[in-house]
């Protein structure tokens, strides 16, 4: 049996559905948070800072596990990690359906963050495992990030569905947790491509760590982060920032999040399409060019624009992140991957959290939610100063084709 299973084939085309299927699921709990938040304000009387706290576990956990276990993903293999990451996610989130304590939601919540930085960093990994050059890693990251977009429309859409009959948006992970069920068992089932085992001595927290000297690391976790600080503006606080909108747009500002991750969704399958034709260095420039304009446009127009701009920055956002994400760590040797991943991840969240907690307390000191835009209007104006440098000067070119012809 044991030499069956070796002789199996590796079916990259189930491994790859598979791959975009998880980023699905995990999406449709993490991006739903701006839909959860107003709902639970209501119910347990908290401040805007407090509420927060439903997207700061989950990111905390997510950043923690990125950090600190990263290197499973290299270390254990890519199945395994996968396999025990979606495992816990599972059980945690079966849990939600027997408590009702904002307390023991938000560590829920927490743990949650943890199985996702897990089964993420080796879902990652696998994403170098299956593609042929670093073109075509950016190209598979701008698809499965598109159906992480697609996740990102279900969660939303799920949330408010459950609201609206009058049932609890903790159902959310319930149903998440099913899914989840089953990618387990198709996980068991598939035989991974094989990858180049590096020595312990090379793959563990240490030599993780070892990584946040990189300038290149360091370099793309910044941009990621400037990026992720902008994109939580919207998920977070625009729902927040619109309420109470009464325009000729009324319909658009009740399902503003939800046209803001179509758009995303579909920029990302686009931006595949254009990585493949353009430099991407002049795509990112152009696209937070265009972010920018929108920040502020709403800005300085109040919510008479930003009904209209916000949601549709979610287009010119779509295909930043999975090519930030995708030069980052196919600038590393594959047996590196899931580190530089997790060390990516890391930072990812940490604005994941640091920017909207920044953005809810500015908020709530001046009372009203266009004060914390100003603070994202910011870090979207230092993306696109970055991202332009990055087009004129192209750091990373030389690393990248060297990689190209080392490791595919």
């Amino acid at each position: 049996m044991k030499n069956a299973a070796a002789a199996r084939p590796v079916n990259l085309v189930l491994i790859t559905w598979l791959t975009y299927l998880m980023f699905m699921m995990f999406a449709m709990t993490t991006d739903a948070v701006g839909v959860i938040i107003p709902q639970i304000i209501k119910d347990y009387g908290l401040s805007m800072t407090q509420a927060g706290a439903f997207h700061y576990a989950t990111m905390a956990g997510i950043a923690l596990a990125g950090l600190g276990l990263g290197f499973l993903a290299d270390r254990m293999g890519r199945k395994w990690t996968i396999i025990l990451g979606l495992a816990m996610f599972a059980l945690n989130a079966f849990l939600f359906a027997l408590g009702n304590d904002f307390l023991f939601f938000t560590s829920l919540l927490f743990v949650s963050g943890l199985s996702i930085g897990v089964f993420k960093t080796g879902a990652l990994a696998l994403i170098g495992d299956i593609s042929t050059s670093t073109q075509s890693h950016t190209r598979v990251m701008n698809r499965v990030e598109g159906f992480f977009g697609v996740g990102a429309i279900i969660g939303p859409l799920i949330v408010t569905q459950l609201l609206l009959s009058g049932a609890s948006w903790k159902w959310l992970y319930v149903i998440a947790g099913l899914l989840c069920s089953l990618l387990i068992l198709a996980a068991f089932t598939v035989k991974y491509p094989s990858t180049h085992q590096p020595s312990q001595e090379t793959v563990n927290l240490k030599a993780s760590l070892a990584m946040l000297k990189d300038p290149y690391a360091m370099a793309f976790s910044g941009l990621a982060m400037l990026y992720v600080g902008v994109e939580t503006a919207i998920y977070v606080w625009m729902p927040t920032l619109l309420a109470g909108y009464q325009g000729p747009a009324m319909w658009l500002a009740l399902y503003a999040l939800s046209v803001f991750f179509v758009l995303r969704a579909a920029g990302r399958f686009l931006g595949s399409w254009m990585l493949a034709r353009l430099s991407w260095t002049v795509v990112l420039a152009l696209c937070s060019g265009a972010i920018l304009i929108c920040f502020v446009l709403a800005l300085f127009g109040g919510q008479a624009l930003a009904v209209y701009v916000l949601p549709l920055s979610g287009l010119f956002m779509s295909v930043i992140y999975p090519t930030l994400n995708s030069k980052g760590i196919s600038g590393f040797k594959k047996a590196q991957h899931g580190a530089a991943g997790g060390i990516i991840l890391f930072f990812t969240c940490i604005s994941a959290v640091i920017a909207p907690l920044a953005m809810g307390a500015i908020s709530d000191v001046f009372g009203q939610a266009k004060y914390g835009f100003v603070l994202a209007t910011s870090l979207a104006a230092l993306l696109f100063v970055a991202l332009l440098f990055n087009l004129i000067r192209d750091p990373s070119a030389e690393r990248l084709k060297a990689l190209d012809v080392s490791e595919y």
